[in-house]
């Protein structure tokens, strides 16, 4: 399968160290190697570029999913490989799907001004916040601690309770949190938001957001075009029922 190559050749082209290269024929990143009667491990093309379909497919998809793409295919378990990279296509279709319903649900809490009810104008009590965005109460006191809520104490009884505009602000925290963001950013998005009353930080870490699952989805398909260009080029041999299309 194509000229002998040593473990620095690859570790060159590479830019890795050679210990790296015997790494990734230990986890199955690369596949077996035979050796001389001498002992040295004897590399070919194929492994040269099973090495790019493996760091091509990282990039994207990351190590733990190449591992596993990469391992079933030196096992001869195609199917199993294409089902890891499917899955991992599809996270991140379920992460574009998640932060378009964030987009939505945040047009409506802002742009249609639609807020929790404020009881009996005197506010909103922690258990009955946590229900209306969909948390449990330690996380409500959990931001509190963090000072991103704001909430007022009862006289007497110190019972927290949270006006319309800082249960609103609850429910903006939820959104950035399920689209992954810091609290440090958060922080600065509730800030503007009690200074201007303004919702553009907010969707400027959305458009952010959107952005970087714009790069990773591409980072994935390159990924994925080079594990089908070593398909190709080096494996032979298909499951039943698998057409010859690699």
């Amino acid at each position: 399968m194509g000229d002998r190559l040593r473990a620095v050749d690859l570790a060159r082209e590479a830019g890795i160290s050679t210990q790296q290269v015997r790494n990734y024929v230990e986890t199955g990143i690369l596949p077996p190697v035979e050796r001389t009667d001498s002992g040295y491990r004897v590399f070919t093309t194929a492994h040269a570029e099973a090495l790019r379909a493996g760091r091509a497919l990282a990039v994207g998809h990351g190590w733990p999913t190449t591992g596993a793409i990469m391992r079933a295919v030196h096992g001869g378990d195609l199917e199993t490989a294409l089902a890891v990279l499917d899955e991992s296509h599809a996270e991140l279709h379920r992460e574009r799907t998640e932060l378009a319903e964030v987009i939505r649900a945040l047009d409506t809490l802002i742009t249609h001004e639609t807020e929790p009810p404020d009881r009996d104008r005197g506010g909103m009590r922690i258990g009955e916040v946590a229900d209306a965005i969909g948390v449990q109460t330690p996380v409500l006191r959990l931001w509190e601690t963090r000072g991103l809520l704001r909430p007022t104490r009862e006289k007497g009884t110190g019972y927290r309770r949270y006006s319309a505009s800082e249960a609103r602000l609850a429910q903006i925290v939820v959104l950035l949190r399920r689209g992954h963001h810091p609290f440090s950013t958060i922080e600065s998005v509730l800030a503007e938001l009690r200074t201007t009353g303004s919702p553009e930080r907010v969707r400027a870490e959305l458009a952010g957001r959107e952005r970087e699952l714009h790069l990773r989805s591409r980072s994935r398909l390159e990924g994925s075009a080079a594990l089908h260009t070593y398909l190709h080029a080096y494996l032979h041999g298909y499951p039943q029922g698998l057409t010859k299309t690699f």
